[in-house]
């Protein structure tokens, strides 16, 4: 299936891995943004953010980055200075972000991503870690 479907991936990370694999489950094939390697642009994460109707406190990763250093904490501090944090460290974007004719989420949970595909999932699908997210039909397992 052609749909453009853009990831911003971290292949260390399994919840990427997980949200990578359910986009395939769906018979597409996205772009794959290794984002530490090519981060966006400033105006991509910024509309991106947005457009996950996210603040960009909220896409912040905190755990493993150097967000405790550099006092990212700090409530004062403006989402221009947040954005520039994430810009100048990457690995502070939190993941995956998931881009889509049907929307932006930042898909944490992985099965969130399912929220912006299309109804196209060849069967089953289980997280890396065994959590059934789909039946034998493609439908989600609530």
């Amino acid at each position: 299936m052609t749909v453009d479907v853009t990831i911003y991936h971290n292949p260390d990370c399994g919840t990427s891995r997980n949200t990578l694999a359910m986009i395939r489950n769906a018979g597409i094939e996205p772009t794959v943004i290794e984002y530490l390697d090519t981060p966006p642009t400033r105006d991509q994460l910024a509309r991106m953010i947005a457009d996950a109707g996210l603040r960009v406190r909220d896409a912040i990763r905190e755990k493993g980055t150097p967000y405790a250093e550099l006092g990212l904490d700090n409530p004062g501090l403006t989402e221009d200075q947040l954005l520039d944090a994430m810009l100048a460290h990457p690995i502070l974007i939190n993941r995956p972000f998931v881009v889509t004719p049907l929307g932006t989420r930042l898909a944490r949970p992985s099965e969130v991503v399912l929220e912006i595909l299309p109804d196209t999932h060849r069967g089953a699908f289980a997280k890396e870690d065994g959590e059934q997210v789909l039946d034998e039909k493609g439908q989600r397992i609530v």
